[in-house]
């Protein structure tokens, strides 16, 4: 099987045979769900519902609040009980909006089922994905619908699906490709229609040939849908370099993919516009992945957003060790959280458990100049070199050196042998070119 990938990277045990054989299994309704305001790129939602109010299911609690914002919904019909400050998963205290459930289930009378929603306009589809609250599910979140709309001097030729997950662990793509493709395919038919695409591409890693072997099988008569089969590398599934594996097309510095006619969406976020174009669905469940090898029974979980993570790992039957460390999102590129009494947000791709044995000691040490960062940085920078200047505080020249070009992917750390914490240096250096930036 012929493959295609980018130049860089590295490459990680996946450790997916945990839960890459789990189907996905539909969460119960939990008691209460904690429903941030902030799940996404962009202004957070603000509240349309007080303390006190009963809301069904499905119903509009927050309304977006600009352009790049979305509006959020409720998993649960129920009471509000609070509107405050609750632990996020990126490990900061935000404002979120607390439901008890009452037990009744009720929907609101919005959701219908379209058999003919491929006849909608596309002004029609994509007011239907903006009230759906649909946002990226497989990344940092990015408003589905401004991603839909770009500017008319940038027409797009290409839509590219996301179904690389590349980060180890986690395997809830894998298994949504596997149960929906045909609701994956349709989510696509719908992207290409909006924006006037002529070719479709889902690009898919080798460690998932049984997904791979399905989508080609029900895209051999398609004339412009295809799958493309990608090499084992990490961050194959990050955004520039799916598009340079896919297609051989360079997303400029600085540049986003609309620049070169190509739109990206994750496979979770084809199956969420899916569903609100055709059942007018807001987007209030995601798939997640819980695992790692102290969780006693590690499982693919369809889940109500603001679901608690406490909730979940009791419902994979908890741990046989201690909890050292909770991840949200991927070992690479997620997040430590100190607490889980968490709730998972739209953009919770997995949580990854890890027991006192599974951490080492990351010492930072001096650097060997052993160049390990440069070769595996897919962005083709000088990880050591941005590090230095940042801890030097000069961050003029951080920005000369690309700083910003950074994806934050991780590749730098995990090679390095002296533990130098790369990404967060950079990620520190980030918020003072930005600082500088705005002084410009």
């Amino acid at each position: 099987m012929r493959s295609k990938t980018f130049r860089g990277g590295v490459h990680p045990h996946d450790n997916k045979h945990y839960s890459n054989e789990k189907p996905i299994e539909e969460f119960p309704a939990p008691k209460r769900v904690v429903i941030h305001l902030s799940q996404h790129i962009g202004a957070p939602s603000k509240p349309i519902v007080a303390v006190g109010d009963f809301v069904k299911k499905g119903q509009k609690i927050a309304e977006a609040n600009g352009f790049v914002s979305i509006p959020m919904h409720t998993p649960i019909s129920g009471k509000v009980v609070k509107i405050g400050d609750f632990p996020h998963p990126i490990g900061t205290v935000q404002q979120a909006i607390e439901i008890e459930n009452n037990g009744k289930n009720e929907w609101t009378d919005s959701i219908k089922d379209n058999e003919k929603f491929l006849q909608l306009s596309v002004d029609e589809m994509k007011n239907q994905i903006k009230n759906a609250g649909v946002c990226g599910m497989g990344g940092a979140g990015f408003p589905t619908i401004v991603k839909l709309s770009p500017p008319k001097e940038k027409p797009i030729d290409t839509a590219i699906l996301n179904g690389v997950e590349c980060e180890p662990f986690l395997t809830a793509d894998h298994r949504l490709m596997l149960e929906k493709p045909d609701e994956i395919i349709a989510g696509l038919r719908i992207i290409m229609k909006i924006l006037n695409a002529k070719s479709g591409i889902i690009g898919i890693e080798l460690n998932k040939k049984d997904a791979i072997k399905i989508f080609k099988n029900k895209l051999k008569n398609s004339k412009n849908m295809k799958v493309v089969p990608l090499k084992l590398r990490y961050p194959q599934g990050a955004e520039k370099q799916l598009i340079f594996a896919a297609t051989r097309r360079k997303v400029p510095a600085g540049g986003l993919p609309m620049d070169i006619g190509v739109v990206v969406q994750n496979v979770g976020t084809a199956l969420a516009i899916y569903e609100a174009v055709r059942y007018n669905r807001p987007c209030i469940k995601r798939i997640t992945t819980v695992t790692g090898e102290i969780v006693k029974s590690p499982k693919n979980l369809r889940v109500p957003i603001g679901t608690m993570i406490s909730d979940m790992i009791n419902y994979c039957d908890g741990t046989n060790k201690n909890i050292a460390k909770i991840i949200s999102g991927g070992p690479m590129m997620g997040f430590a959280i100190p607490t889980s009494e968490t709730p998972i947000t739209k953009t919770t791709s997995g949580i990854v458990l890890f027991g006192e044995d599974d951490i080492i000691d990351t010492t930072e040490q001096v650097c060997l100049r052993c160049g390990r960062c440069v070769d595996a940085c897919p962005m083709n920078l000088t990880p050591t070199f941005i590090v230095e200047n940042v801890k030097n505080q000069n961050y003029e020249e951080a920005k000369k050196v690309n700083i910003l070009d950074c994806m934050e992917c991780g590749s730098c750390s995990f090679v390095c042998p002296s533990h130098i914490q790369l990404i967060q240096w950079i990620k520190l250096g980030k918020l003072e070119v930005g600082k500088l930036k705005k002084k410009e």
